[in-house]
């Protein structure tokens, strides 16, 4: 894997702390402050991998080595990976989603079960369908009730990890196993939309182009707030 890409990235980063529009030109910048995590070193992600039993893609592995071992990017930042009490873990808002035990499995692209979640989709009750606003209700809770351990079960989401959040209960995760290992897909399961490929102009997001294309943004939305003031 060709790691130049990262070459002075973090420097890059680090260099944007002294912007002081840093922090209301960029969004979730509030959150991680461009801040990096220290990268880590070969002996570290060799255990992480060695733990969770799976070769991380190579653009993000690239990443911890060079770059930091999370922090500042998208959003509101990298998940930071780290070592507590013996045992590697990514943390932040819903890391816990992710099955550290079944990251070598293959990421399904259709979901666990597809049918299911495409039926159920068309049975979601709508409340102008209602003349009673608490017959709606009913009608809701109880779809919800078949709604969550389909759309929420841990099968549809082996393989990958939780890299980032919106905010809102809105992620994405980094796929790290199957056919969309180095991708990012979003999860907007908190409104009712099932798990998603992240694309730009219909191809899909792969871990360095997400990050970079977040730091040439950033960078540009702070010149130009720099000059505006």
């Amino acid at each position: 894997m060709d790691d130049s890409i990262w070459v002075g990235v973090r420097e890059r980063v680090q260099a944007l702390i002294a912007e002081p529009a840093g922090d209301r030109a960029v969004f979730g910048a509030i959150g991680h402050k461009f801040l990096l995590e220290d990268p880590l070193t070969p002996a570290e992600l060799a255990d992480l991998e060695g733990q969770t039993g799976v070769s991380l893609p190579g653009e993000y592995r690239d990443f911890l080595l060079h770059v930091g071992a999370g922090g500042a990017g998208p959003s509101y930042g990298v998940y930071p990976v780290r070592l507590v009490q013996g045992r590697w873990r990514w943390e932040g808002d819903g890391a816990e989603l992710a099955d550290l035990s079944r990251l070598a499995e293959p990421f399904p692209r259709e979901g666990a079960d597809p049918e299911a979640v495409q039926l159920l989709l068309a049975e979601q009750p709508e409340e102008e369908d209602f003349e009673e606003i608490e017959d709606f209700d009913d009608a809701i809770e109880s779809w919800e009730e078949r709604w969550e351990p389909v759309m929420w079960s841990a099968d549809r989401t082996v393989g990958a990890v939780v890299i980032s959040t919106l905010g809102c209960a809105a992620r994405e995760w980094l796929i790290v196993s199957g056919p969309e290992r180095g991708r990012i897909w979003s999860d907007n399961r908190a409104d009712d939309e099932d798990l998603k490929p992240l694309l730009d102009d219909g191809a899909p997001v792969t871990f360095t182009h997400w990050y970079m294309t977040w730091l040439e943004k950033a960078e540009r939305q702070l010149a130009s707030a720099s000059a505006a003031d």
